[in-house]
């Protein structure tokens, strides 16, 4: 089994206290990863940690076989309210490299479009996305990061506000883009059905230590 990230033997500590020590472990390449634990337990701030670590070229406990310019952290919390009046094709299009500003080429726009497509939001990309659902918003959100073609997504509580119904068409529709993208994901989370449905390992954080075991995933 390849792996994307390894991290060894790391130490994390904020400035009140040690959140974890000696950590080791690897998330599997092409796969879905939930990241869980109790809240305050410092699953956003690891994350945030490794992403740091791996801006620095060289760094003893975190190593990744891929650049950090190809990881998108799509975070948990948004300034998106009723009144944003950016449509969703123009907010998706701002995910693109290499834009050219305020225009688009023939080839970004094309692109912009397929991944609107696959992230069924073609029939309201043209709506500002202030009046999109919550599970519209989140599908926005990994459009955009999806316009930076990724090899790992690290999503943080995507699912957090939204109903069941909206929660499972998100990970079924990730997980079919994982499928024809080759793409990794790390997926923090509280919701047990997800891990069970969706998840094909989960990274377990409690008591400044780490478990990642695998899934049996049902899909």
């Amino acid at each position: 089994m390849e792996n994307i990230i390894t991290v060894s033997h790391l130490d994390l500590r904020i400035p009140d206290r040690l959140l974890f020590s000696d950590l080791n472990f690897s998330f599997p390449k092409n796969k879905l990863t939930c990241i869980t634990g109790e809240n305050g337990v410092g699953k956003t701030t690891l994350i945030k940690h490794i992403l740091e670590d791996l801006r620095r070229h060289q760094n003893q406990h975190v190593q990744a076989t891929i650049s950090r310019n190809k990881i998108q952290y799509v975070p948990q919390l948004r300034n998106i309210d009723d009144d944003y009046p950016l449509n969703i094709r123009d907010f998706v299009s701002f995910g693109l490299k290499k834009r050219l500003l305020p225009w688009n080429s023939k080839k970004m726009k094309a692109k912009v479009e397929h991944i609107l497509a696959e992230t069924k939001l073609t029939k309201i990309a043209d709506q500002p996305l202030g009046h999109a659902s919550g599970g519209e918003k989140q599908r926005a959100y990994l459009a955009q990061a999806l316009c930076s073609d990724p090899e790992l997504l690290i999503l943080d509580e995507a699912t957090a506000s939204l109903d069941t119904e909206s929660k499972n068409f998100l990970l079924q529709m990730l997980k079919s883009i994982m499928r024809d993208k080759n793409l990794t994901v790390l997926f923090i989370t509280h919701d047990p059905e997800l891990i069970e449905k969706y998840g094909d390992y989960e990274l377990k954080l409690q008591n400044h230590t780490a478990n990642l075991s695998q899934k049996e995933a049902a899909n």
